[in-house]
Protein backbone atom coordinates (compact mmCIF):
# COMPACT_ATOMS: atom_id res chain seq x y z
CA UNK A 1 0.00 0.00 0.00
CA UNK A 2 1.30 3.67 -0.77
CA UNK A 3 2.12 5.81 1.96
CA UNK A 4 -1.06 7.44 1.27
CA UNK A 5 -3.64 5.05 1.50
CA UNK A 6 -1.95 4.40 4.91
CA UNK A 7 -2.86 8.01 6.22
CA UNK A 8 -6.62 7.08 4.81
CA UNK A 9 -6.91 3.71 6.76
CA UNK A 10 -5.41 5.18 9.69
CA UNK A 11 -7.86 7.93 9.63
CA UNK A 12 -10.41 5.95 9.28
CA UNK A 13 -9.57 3.67 11.85
CA UNK A 14 -9.03 6.26 14.19
CA UNK A 15 -12.13 7.86 13.81
CA UNK A 16 -14.06 4.51 14.03
CA UNK A 17 -12.55 4.54 17.25
CA UNK A 18 -13.10 7.28 18.31
CA UNK A 19 -16.85 6.83 17.69
CA UNK A 20 -16.76 3.33 19.39
CA UNK A 21 -15.57 5.39 22.53
CA UNK A 22 -12.60 3.01 22.86
CA UNK A 23 -8.70 4.45 23.61
CA UNK A 24 -6.26 2.75 21.87
CA UNK A 25 -5.27 0.87 24.55
CA UNK A 26 -8.86 -0.95 24.42
CA UNK A 27 -8.46 -1.29 20.94
CA UNK A 28 -4.77 -2.72 21.15
CA UNK A 29 -6.21 -5.43 24.19
CA UNK A 30 -9.21 -6.56 21.57
CA UNK A 31 -6.46 -7.02 18.71
CA UNK A 32 -3.99 -8.68 20.87
CA UNK A 33 -1.07 -6.44 20.06
CA UNK A 34 0.18 -3.13 21.65
CA UNK A 35 -1.08 0.19 22.15
CA UNK A 36 2.39 1.68 20.30
CA UNK A 37 1.44 -0.75 17.30
CA UNK A 38 -2.29 0.46 17.27
CA UNK A 39 -0.62 4.44 17.26
CA UNK A 40 1.58 3.45 14.64
CA UNK A 41 -1.55 2.14 12.56
CA UNK A 42 -3.35 5.06 13.23
CA UNK A 43 -1.11 7.31 12.11
CA UNK A 44 0.07 5.65 8.88
CA UNK A 45 3.04 4.39 9.45
CA UNK A 46 2.69 0.77 10.01
CA UNK A 47 1.82 -1.46 7.24
CA UNK A 48 -1.27 -3.28 7.32
CA UNK A 49 -3.04 -6.51 6.04
CA UNK A 50 -6.37 -7.11 4.57
CA UNK A 51 -7.01 -9.56 7.13
CA UNK A 52 -6.00 -6.84 10.02
CA UNK A 53 -8.30 -4.30 8.70
CA UNK A 54 -11.02 -7.12 8.61
CA UNK A 55 -10.20 -8.00 12.40
CA UNK A 56 -10.43 -3.63 13.17
CA UNK A 57 -13.63 -4.02 11.32
CA UNK A 58 -14.80 -6.57 13.57
CA UNK A 59 -13.37 -5.23 16.68
CA UNK A 60 -14.83 -1.67 16.16
CA UNK A 61 -18.29 -2.93 15.05
CA UNK A 62 -17.76 -0.58 12.03
CA UNK A 63 -18.46 -1.41 8.36
CA UNK A 64 -16.67 2.17 7.33
CA UNK A 65 -13.41 0.34 7.79
CA UNK A 66 -14.59 -2.13 4.74
CA UNK A 67 -16.43 0.90 2.75
CA UNK A 68 -13.91 3.44 2.12
CA UNK A 69 -12.85 7.03 3.32
CA UNK A 70 -14.84 8.44 5.91
CA UNK A 71 -15.63 12.16 4.12
CA UNK A 72 -16.37 15.08 6.14
CA UNK A 73 -19.45 15.17 8.59
CA UNK A 74 -22.35 17.19 7.90
CA UNK A 75 -26.20 18.20 8.89
CA UNK A 76 -29.35 18.07 7.54
CA UNK A 77 -31.72 20.23 9.33
CA UNK A 78 -35.31 20.82 9.24
CA UNK A 79 -36.42 23.70 10.70
CA UNK A 80 -39.03 25.52 12.20
CA UNK A 81 -39.89 23.10 14.89
CA UNK A 82 -40.73 23.92 18.53
CA UNK A 83 -38.13 22.64 20.76
CA UNK A 84 -39.95 20.90 24.63
CA UNK A 85 -39.09 18.86 27.77
CA UNK A 86 -35.50 19.31 29.72
CA UNK A 87 -31.66 18.72 29.26
CA UNK A 88 -29.07 18.30 31.23
CA UNK A 89 -25.71 20.66 30.33
CA UNK A 90 -22.78 18.55 30.03
CA UNK A 91 -19.39 18.59 31.64
CA UNK A 92 -17.34 21.74 30.58
CA UNK A 93 -14.90 21.77 27.41
CA UNK A 94 -12.35 23.94 28.75
CA UNK A 95 -12.03 22.88 32.09
CA UNK A 96 -11.93 18.85 30.57
CA UNK A 97 -8.58 19.76 28.57
CA UNK A 98 -6.94 21.81 30.93
CA UNK A 99 -7.18 19.16 33.44
CA UNK A 100 -6.25 16.59 31.21
CA UNK A 101 -2.94 18.49 30.98
CA UNK A 102 -2.90 19.01 34.52
CA UNK A 103 -2.91 15.43 34.85
CA UNK A 104 0.58 15.22 33.27
CA UNK A 105 1.43 17.11 37.17
CA UNK A 106 0.83 13.99 39.17
CA UNK A 107 2.88 10.64 38.91
CA UNK A 108 -0.20 8.62 40.54
CA UNK A 109 -3.55 7.77 38.93
CA UNK A 110 -5.84 10.47 38.20
CA UNK A 111 -9.83 10.11 37.36
CA UNK A 112 -11.73 12.23 36.12
CA UNK A 113 -15.66 11.95 36.11
CA UNK A 114 -17.67 12.86 33.19
CA UNK A 115 -15.62 13.76 30.67
CA UNK A 116 -17.06 15.36 27.84
CA UNK A 117 -16.51 13.39 24.46
CA UNK A 118 -15.72 15.26 22.11
CA UNK A 119 -13.02 15.80 19.54
CA UNK A 120 -10.96 18.75 21.24
CA UNK A 121 -10.78 15.77 24.37
CA UNK A 122 -10.06 12.72 21.56
CA UNK A 123 -7.21 14.99 20.19
CA UNK A 124 -5.76 15.35 23.63
CA UNK A 125 -5.83 12.06 24.89
CA UNK A 126 -4.34 10.71 21.25
CA UNK A 127 -1.61 13.25 21.73
CA UNK A 128 -0.90 12.26 25.91
CA UNK A 129 -1.16 8.43 24.27
CA UNK A 130 1.27 8.68 21.82
CA UNK A 131 3.83 10.12 24.73
CA UNK A 132 3.25 7.08 26.76
CA UNK A 133 0.20 8.31 29.42
CA UNK A 134 -2.07 5.44 29.71
CA UNK A 135 -5.57 6.80 29.62
CA UNK A 136 -8.54 4.37 29.33
CA UNK A 137 -12.34 5.02 29.41
CA UNK A 138 -14.37 3.49 33.18
CA UNK A 139 -17.77 2.89 34.06
CA UNK A 140 -19.22 2.50 30.98
CA UNK A 141 -17.41 4.84 29.33
CA UNK A 142 -17.91 8.21 31.59
CA UNK A 143 -14.74 8.66 33.24
CA UNK A 144 -11.38 8.72 32.47
CA UNK A 145 -8.71 7.00 34.14
CA UNK A 146 -5.10 8.41 33.47
CA UNK A 147 -1.71 6.82 34.35
CA UNK A 148 1.33 8.73 33.63
CA UNK A 149 4.44 6.45 32.78
CA UNK A 150 7.66 6.81 34.71
CA UNK A 151 9.12 8.59 31.02
CA UNK A 152 7.31 10.37 28.66
CA UNK A 153 8.24 9.35 25.37
CA UNK A 154 8.00 12.98 24.03
CA UNK A 155 10.15 11.90 21.07
CA UNK A 156 7.09 9.72 19.52
CA UNK A 157 4.07 12.70 20.49
CA UNK A 158 1.33 12.62 17.50
CA UNK A 159 2.43 15.68 15.62
CA UNK A 160 -1.09 15.72 13.60
CA UNK A 161 -3.58 15.72 16.66
CA UNK A 162 -1.41 17.82 18.55
CA UNK A 163 -1.58 20.77 15.59
CA UNK A 164 -5.37 20.24 15.21
CA UNK A 165 -6.09 21.74 19.73
CA UNK A 166 -5.00 25.07 20.59
CA UNK A 167 -5.14 23.23 23.88
CA UNK A 168 -1.71 21.38 23.33
CA UNK A 169 -0.08 24.96 24.70
CA UNK A 170 -1.32 24.16 27.76
CA UNK A 171 1.40 21.26 27.59
CA UNK A 172 4.18 23.72 28.52
CA UNK A 173 3.35 24.38 32.20
CA UNK A 174 3.65 20.62 33.03
CA UNK A 175 6.09 19.39 30.77
CA UNK A 176 9.02 22.07 32.07
CA UNK A 177 8.59 19.61 35.45
CA UNK A 178 9.51 16.53 33.00
CA UNK A 179 12.60 17.05 31.15
CA UNK A 180 14.95 20.09 30.56
CA UNK A 181 14.23 20.22 26.51
CA UNK A 182 11.78 19.51 24.50
CA UNK A 183 9.17 20.33 21.75
CA UNK A 184 5.70 20.65 20.99
CA UNK A 185 3.93 21.76 17.25
CA UNK A 186 2.58 24.94 16.69
CA UNK A 187 -0.94 25.19 18.48
CA UNK A 188 -4.15 25.02 15.96
CA UNK A 189 -8.21 24.53 16.58
CA UNK A 190 -10.45 27.49 15.59
CA UNK A 191 -9.48 29.86 12.90
CA UNK A 192 -9.79 33.18 14.60
CA UNK A 193 -6.70 34.74 13.20
CA UNK A 194 -3.57 35.91 14.74
CA UNK A 195 -3.45 34.68 18.77
CA UNK A 196 0.00 35.06 20.19
CA UNK A 197 1.16 32.58 22.37
CA UNK A 198 3.75 35.72 24.07
CA UNK A 199 1.90 35.93 26.93
CA UNK A 200 2.65 32.16 27.60
CA UNK A 201 6.26 32.99 27.22
CA UNK A 202 6.08 35.98 29.32
CA UNK A 203 4.72 34.13 32.44
CA UNK A 204 6.76 30.89 32.61
CA UNK A 205 10.16 32.56 31.99
CA UNK A 206 9.84 33.50 35.36
CA UNK A 207 9.87 29.25 36.06
CA UNK A 208 13.11 29.02 33.83
CA UNK A 209 11.35 28.01 30.22
CA UNK A 210 12.88 29.65 27.68
CA UNK A 211 11.44 29.27 24.19
CA UNK A 212 12.16 29.31 20.91
CA UNK A 213 9.81 28.95 17.79
CA UNK A 214 10.79 27.84 14.70
CA UNK A 215 10.17 25.05 11.30
CA UNK A 216 6.43 24.76 13.08
CA UNK A 217 7.57 24.26 16.49
CA UNK A 218 8.14 25.64 20.04
CA UNK A 219 11.73 24.33 21.45
CA UNK A 220 11.87 24.45 25.13
CA UNK A 221 14.67 24.53 27.06
CA UNK A 222 15.04 24.91 30.99
CA UNK A 223 16.70 26.47 33.57
CA UNK A 224 16.63 24.52 36.79
CA UNK A 225 17.96 27.59 38.86
CA UNK A 226 15.75 30.08 37.71
CA UNK A 227 12.51 30.70 40.13
CA UNK A 228 9.78 33.61 40.49
CA UNK A 229 11.86 36.27 42.47
CA UNK A 230 8.36 38.13 42.66
CA UNK A 231 4.55 38.03 41.86
CA UNK A 232 4.19 37.11 37.94
CA UNK A 233 2.04 39.82 36.46
CA UNK A 234 0.36 38.22 33.09
CA UNK A 235 0.14 41.06 30.41
CA UNK A 236 -2.92 39.04 29.16
CA UNK A 237 -6.08 37.99 31.29
CA UNK A 238 -6.15 34.90 29.08
CA UNK A 239 -7.40 31.75 30.72
CA UNK A 240 -4.95 29.48 29.49
CA UNK A 241 -2.03 31.75 30.07
CA UNK A 242 -3.74 31.95 33.98
CA UNK A 243 -3.38 27.78 33.38
CA UNK A 244 -0.30 27.47 32.34
CA UNK A 245 1.03 29.98 34.88
CA UNK A 246 -0.79 27.91 37.46
CA UNK A 247 0.76 24.58 36.29
CA UNK A 248 4.31 25.70 36.11
CA UNK A 249 3.64 26.91 39.82
CA UNK A 250 1.87 24.10 40.89
CA UNK A 251 5.08 22.01 40.50
CA UNK A 252 7.83 24.78 41.32
CA UNK A 253 8.88 23.99 45.37
CA UNK A 254 7.80 27.31 46.61
CA UNK A 255 5.05 30.01 46.89
CA UNK A 256 4.24 31.82 43.45
CA UNK A 257 1.78 34.56 43.21
CA UNK A 258 -0.15 35.25 40.22
CA UNK A 259 -1.53 38.56 38.98
CA UNK A 260 -4.12 40.06 36.70
CA UNK A 261 -5.15 36.30 36.53
CA UNK A 262 -8.44 34.86 34.87
CA UNK A 263 -11.11 33.62 37.29
CA UNK A 264 -12.83 32.22 34.46
CA UNK A 265 -14.74 28.92 35.60
CA UNK A 266 -11.76 26.34 33.45
CA UNK A 267 -9.45 28.09 35.54
CA UNK A 268 -11.27 27.66 39.13
CA UNK A 269 -12.08 23.81 37.89
CA UNK A 270 -8.19 23.88 37.60
CA UNK A 271 -7.61 25.04 40.62
CA UNK A 272 -9.95 23.44 42.39
CA UNK A 273 -8.03 19.93 40.84
CA UNK A 274 -4.64 21.46 41.92
CA UNK A 275 -6.19 21.50 45.73
CA UNK A 276 -7.26 17.74 45.26
CA UNK A 277 -3.49 17.19 43.78
CA UNK A 278 -2.01 18.60 47.39
CA UNK A 279 -1.21 22.20 45.97
CA UNK A 280 -2.81 25.18 47.89
CA UNK A 281 -4.17 28.11 46.04
CA UNK A 282 -5.07 31.38 47.62
CA UNK A 283 -7.57 33.19 45.69
CA UNK A 284 -9.71 31.36 43.96
CA UNK A 285 -12.11 33.27 42.25
CA UNK A 286 -10.29 36.63 42.09
CA UNK A 287 -7.26 38.24 39.86
CA UNK A 288 -4.28 37.61 42.10
CA UNK A 289 -3.47 33.67 42.86
CA UNK A 290 -1.00 32.33 45.30
CA UNK A 291 0.06 28.78 44.88
CA UNK A 292 1.98 26.91 47.24
CA UNK A 293 3.79 24.48 45.24
CA UNK A 294 4.85 21.47 45.28
CA UNK A 295 8.17 19.47 43.60
CA UNK A 296 6.95 15.88 43.73
CA UNK A 297 3.17 15.01 42.97
CA UNK A 298 2.26 11.82 43.22
CA UNK A 299 -1.36 11.36 44.96
CA UNK A 300 -4.51 9.06 43.13
CA UNK A 301 -7.26 11.72 42.56
CA UNK A 302 -10.97 11.21 41.54
CA UNK A 303 -12.40 14.93 40.23
CA UNK A 304 -15.37 16.00 39.12
CA UNK A 305 -15.24 18.72 36.30
CA UNK A 306 -17.69 21.38 36.32
CA UNK A 307 -20.49 21.82 34.09
CA UNK A 308 -20.28 24.03 30.63
CA UNK A 309 -21.58 27.55 31.02
CA UNK A 310 -20.89 28.26 27.44
CA UNK A 311 -22.99 24.94 26.59
CA UNK A 312 -25.84 26.32 29.15
CA UNK A 313 -25.53 29.62 26.45
CA UNK A 314 -26.31 27.27 23.94
CA UNK A 315 -29.19 25.93 24.99
CA UNK A 316 -30.74 28.79 25.86
CA UNK A 317 -29.94 30.70 22.94
CA UNK A 318 -32.05 27.59 21.25
CA UNK A 319 -34.62 27.92 23.05
CA UNK A 320 -34.59 31.78 22.16
CA UNK A 321 -34.36 31.45 18.73
CA UNK A 322 -36.90 28.65 17.97
CA UNK A 323 -39.54 30.74 20.39
CA UNK A 324 -40.11 27.37 22.72
CA UNK A 325 -40.06 26.29 26.47
CA UNK A 326 -37.28 24.23 27.50
CA UNK A 327 -35.62 23.58 30.71
CA UNK A 328 -32.17 23.76 30.85
CA UNK A 329 -30.63 21.62 33.85
CA UNK A 330 -27.56 21.96 36.05
CA UNK A 331 -26.77 25.09 34.52
CA UNK A 332 -23.61 27.08 36.22
CA UNK A 333 -24.97 30.51 37.25
CA UNK A 334 -22.30 32.02 38.50
CA UNK A 335 -21.10 31.94 35.08
CA UNK A 336 -24.11 33.29 33.18
CA UNK A 337 -25.37 35.96 35.69
CA UNK A 338 -24.06 38.86 33.38
CA UNK A 339 -25.79 37.29 30.15
CA UNK A 340 -29.01 37.01 31.89
CA UNK A 341 -29.14 39.87 33.52
CA UNK A 342 -28.62 41.33 30.05
CA UNK A 343 -31.38 38.88 28.42
CA UNK A 344 -33.92 40.04 31.62
CA UNK A 345 -33.51 43.35 30.13
CA UNK A 346 -34.27 41.89 26.66
CA UNK A 347 -37.76 41.13 28.12
CA UNK A 348 -36.55 36.87 28.46
CA UNK A 349 -39.00 35.29 30.48
CA UNK A 350 -37.29 32.75 32.37
CA UNK A 351 -37.40 30.97 36.05
CA UNK A 352 -34.25 30.34 38.23
CA UNK A 353 -34.87 27.29 40.58
CA UNK A 354 -33.05 26.88 44.34
CA UNK A 355 -28.96 26.74 43.78
CA UNK A 356 -27.45 23.54 44.42
CA UNK A 357 -23.67 22.75 44.17
CA UNK A 358 -22.23 20.05 41.17
CA UNK A 359 -19.88 17.41 42.13
CA UNK A 360 -17.33 18.95 42.70
CA UNK A 361 -18.78 20.64 46.02
CA UNK A 362 -17.82 24.03 44.90
CA UNK A 363 -19.67 25.43 41.36
CA UNK A 364 -23.29 26.68 42.21
CA UNK A 365 -25.78 25.08 39.79
CA UNK A 366 -29.19 26.17 38.62
CA UNK A 367 -32.08 24.41 36.66
CA UNK A 368 -33.08 27.07 34.54
CA UNK A 369 -36.58 27.22 32.40
CA UNK A 370 -36.95 29.67 29.56
CA UNK A 371 -39.92 30.02 27.58
CA UNK A 372 -40.77 32.09 24.13
CA UNK A 373 -40.09 36.15 24.71
CA UNK A 374 -40.80 39.08 22.41
CA UNK A 375 -37.10 40.19 22.43
CA UNK A 376 -36.02 44.25 22.35
CA UNK A 377 -32.83 44.96 21.29
CA UNK A 378 -30.38 46.21 24.23
CA UNK A 379 -29.61 49.84 25.55
CA UNK A 380 -26.01 48.91 25.31
CA UNK A 381 -23.77 47.04 22.99
CA UNK A 382 -23.44 43.49 23.57
CA UNK A 383 -19.28 43.22 24.55
CA UNK A 384 -17.39 40.62 25.81
CA UNK A 385 -15.30 41.18 29.50
CA UNK A 386 -13.17 38.70 31.34
CA UNK A 387 -15.33 37.53 34.11
CA UNK A 388 -17.19 38.07 35.71
CA UNK A 389 -18.49 40.24 32.72
CA UNK A 390 -20.23 39.04 30.03
CA UNK A 391 -17.84 35.59 28.72
CA UNK A 392 -16.41 35.85 25.24
CA UNK A 393 -17.37 32.78 24.27
CA UNK A 394 -21.22 33.42 24.58
CA UNK A 395 -20.95 36.78 22.89
CA UNK A 396 -21.67 35.31 19.60
CA UNK A 397 -24.74 33.59 20.79
CA UNK A 398 -26.16 37.26 20.91
CA UNK A 399 -26.14 37.92 17.33
CA UNK A 400 -28.70 34.96 16.62
CA UNK A 401 -31.06 36.12 19.80
CA UNK A 402 -30.60 39.96 18.77
CA UNK A 403 -31.72 38.46 15.38
CA UNK A 404 -34.90 37.41 17.01
CA UNK A 405 -35.19 40.89 18.77
CA UNK A 406 -36.91 44.17 17.89
CA UNK A 407 -34.48 46.66 17.09
CA UNK A 408 -30.52 47.31 16.46
CA UNK A 409 -28.28 45.86 18.43
CA UNK A 410 -24.64 46.47 18.09
CA UNK A 411 -22.44 43.07 18.96
CA UNK A 412 -18.44 44.24 19.21
CA UNK A 413 -16.13 41.18 19.52
CA UNK A 414 -12.99 43.10 20.60
CA UNK A 415 -10.81 39.98 21.53
CA UNK A 416 -10.81 37.71 17.97
CA UNK A 417 -9.40 38.97 14.83
CA UNK A 418 -12.10 37.26 12.49
CA UNK A 419 -14.79 35.14 14.94
CA UNK A 420 -17.28 38.68 13.90
CA UNK A 421 -16.77 38.33 10.38
CA UNK A 422 -18.04 34.78 10.47
CA UNK A 423 -21.27 36.19 12.19
CA UNK A 424 -22.09 37.61 8.77
CA UNK A 425 -23.16 34.26 7.32
CA UNK A 426 -26.02 34.19 9.62
CA UNK A 427 -27.35 36.86 6.51
CA UNK A 428 -27.73 33.54 4.63
CA UNK A 429 -30.29 32.54 6.70
CA UNK A 430 -32.59 35.32 6.05
CA UNK A 431 -30.92 37.99 9.40
CA UNK A 432 -29.59 41.36 8.97
CA UNK A 433 -26.28 41.24 10.28
CA UNK A 434 -23.79 44.40 8.80
CA UNK A 435 -20.31 44.08 9.17
CA UNK A 436 -18.80 47.59 10.47
CA UNK A 437 -15.42 46.47 11.54
CA UNK A 438 -13.63 43.35 11.65
CA UNK A 439 -14.35 43.36 15.06
CA UNK A 440 -18.05 45.04 15.35
CA UNK A 441 -21.29 43.79 13.76
CA UNK A 442 -25.03 45.59 13.83
CA UNK A 443 -27.67 43.15 14.08
CA UNK A 444 -31.50 43.97 12.92
CA UNK A 445 -34.33 42.50 14.07
CA UNK A 446 -36.63 40.68 14.38
CA UNK A 447 -35.64 38.01 11.30
CA UNK A 448 -37.81 35.73 9.03
CA UNK A 449 -35.04 32.96 9.45
CA UNK A 450 -35.10 31.38 5.96
CA UNK A 451 -33.25 27.72 4.83
CA UNK A 452 -30.10 27.42 3.27
CA UNK A 453 -27.15 24.96 2.22
CA UNK A 454 -23.68 26.56 3.34
CA UNK A 455 -20.35 25.63 4.40
CA UNK A 456 -19.46 25.46 8.51
CA UNK A 457 -17.96 28.37 9.99
CA UNK A 458 -14.64 27.39 10.94
CA UNK A 459 -14.88 28.75 14.46
CA UNK A 460 -17.31 26.30 16.98
CA UNK A 461 -19.48 29.08 18.50
CA UNK A 462 -20.16 30.74 15.34
CA UNK A 463 -20.60 27.34 13.70
CA UNK A 464 -23.65 26.73 16.52
CA UNK A 465 -24.74 29.88 16.17
CA UNK A 466 -25.62 28.35 12.09
CA UNK A 467 -27.10 25.89 13.43
CA UNK A 468 -29.24 27.19 15.79
CA UNK A 469 -30.76 29.84 13.13
CA UNK A 470 -31.32 26.87 10.46
CA UNK A 471 -33.43 24.98 13.28
CA UNK A 472 -35.58 27.75 13.47
CA UNK A 473 -35.62 28.76 9.99
CA UNK A 474 -38.67 26.62 7.94
CA UNK A 475 -37.86 23.89 5.56
CA UNK A 476 -34.46 22.16 5.12
CA UNK A 477 -31.43 23.17 5.82
CA UNK A 478 -27.81 21.78 5.13
CA UNK A 479 -24.71 22.19 7.29
CA UNK A 480 -21.37 20.86 5.65
CA UNK A 481 -18.61 19.85 7.47
CA UNK A 482 -19.09 20.40 11.22
CA UNK A 483 -16.20 18.79 12.60
CA UNK A 484 -15.34 21.95 14.29
CA UNK A 485 -18.85 21.92 16.12
CA UNK A 486 -17.77 18.51 17.01
CA UNK A 487 -14.78 19.65 19.00
CA UNK A 488 -16.38 21.23 21.66
CA UNK A 489 -19.67 19.48 21.63
CA UNK A 490 -20.74 16.19 22.70
CA UNK A 491 -23.61 14.52 20.45
CA UNK A 492 -25.32 17.73 20.15
CA UNK A 493 -27.86 16.89 17.18
CA UNK A 494 -28.82 13.69 18.77
CA UNK A 495 -29.69 15.79 21.73
CA UNK A 496 -31.59 18.60 20.68
CA UNK A 497 -33.42 15.78 18.71
CA UNK A 498 -34.48 14.55 21.79
CA UNK A 499 -36.15 17.96 22.23
CA UNK A 500 -38.15 18.26 19.27
CA UNK A 501 -35.57 18.83 17.18
CA UNK A 502 -34.57 17.14 13.17
CA UNK A 503 -31.40 16.88 12.71
CA UNK A 504 -29.58 14.14 10.35
CA UNK A 505 -25.82 13.38 10.06
CA UNK A 506 -24.83 12.20 6.60
CA UNK A 507 -21.52 11.85 4.81
CA UNK A 508 -20.95 12.18 1.24
CA UNK A 509 -21.17 8.82 -0.62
Amino acid sequence: MTDDYLVRIGRLIRDARQHRGWTQLQLADALATSQSAVNRIERGNQNISLEMIARIGEALDSEIVSLGYAGPMHLRVVGGRRLSGSIDVKTSKNACVALLCASLLNSGRTILRKVARIEEVYRILEVLASIGVRARWINEGNDLEIIPPARLELEAMDTEAARRTRSVIMFLGPLMHRTDQFQIPYAGGCDLGTRTVQPHMSALKHFGLDITATGGFYHARVDRGAAPGRPIVLTERGDTVTENALLAAARHDGVTVIRNASSNYMVQDLCFFLEELGVRVEGIGTTTLTVHGLATIERDVDYSPSEDPVEAMSLLAAAVVTSSELTICRVPVEFLEIELAVLEEMGLDHDRGAEYHAANGRTRLVDLTVRPSKLVSPIDKIHPMPFPGLNIDNVPFFAAIAATAQGSTLIHDWVYDNRAIYLTELTRLGASVKLLDPHRVLVEGPTRWRSAEMMCPPALRPAVVVLLAMMAAEGTSVLRNVYVINRGYEDLAERLNALGARIETFRDI
